[in-house]
């Protein structure tokens, strides 16, 4: 069954993403299917903490930008959505190739969205789960 309430591509996500964040780290948008959205993250010099490893935070980023953008294409035309809580846990470490997260829905509802996002390296090992809440929020006005 198809989730989303207004057009999504990964060409509108790129474009929607351009000059943020989400190109400063490198995130690439892959796919987007009837209820789900993969992207990846290169393993490189701007994503690695000190030990060489893909960072933790960069990982939550990830995780963030699948959740918020299917939240946001999930929720009525003209509401807003707005992170709440997200929680990441870290279960492989990474040190070259891409990490890539696939996002599906928990929740649906009126006032709020949960989001399931698992992340995989270039193995297909797990490497980090998360979920985000996000808030849905009334038009304005």
């Amino acid at each position: 069954m198809r989730i989303w309430t207004q057009p999504i591509s990964v060409e509108l996500l790129t474009a929607y993403t351009a000059q943020t964040a989400v190109t400063h780290l490198g995130i690439e948008f892959l796919e987007v299917g009837d209820d789900f959205i993969r992207a990846r993250v290169p393993v490189d010099r701007r994503t690695i903490q000190p030990y060489g490893l893909l960072h933790g935070g960069v990982s939550v980023a990830l995780a963030e930008t699948l959740g918020s953008c299917g939240a946001s294409h999930a929720a009525p035309v003209g509401h807003r959505t707005v992170g709440q809580d997200i929680n990441a846990n870290h279960l492989k470490g990474v040190t070259r190739g891409w990490v890539t997260g696939t996002t599906r829905p928990v929740h649906i509802g009126r006032s709020t969205q949960v989001w399931a996002i698992e992340l995989h390296n270039d193995a297909n090992e797990l490497t980090c789960v998360a979920r985000i809440t996000m808030a849905v929020l009334q038009p304005r006005g």
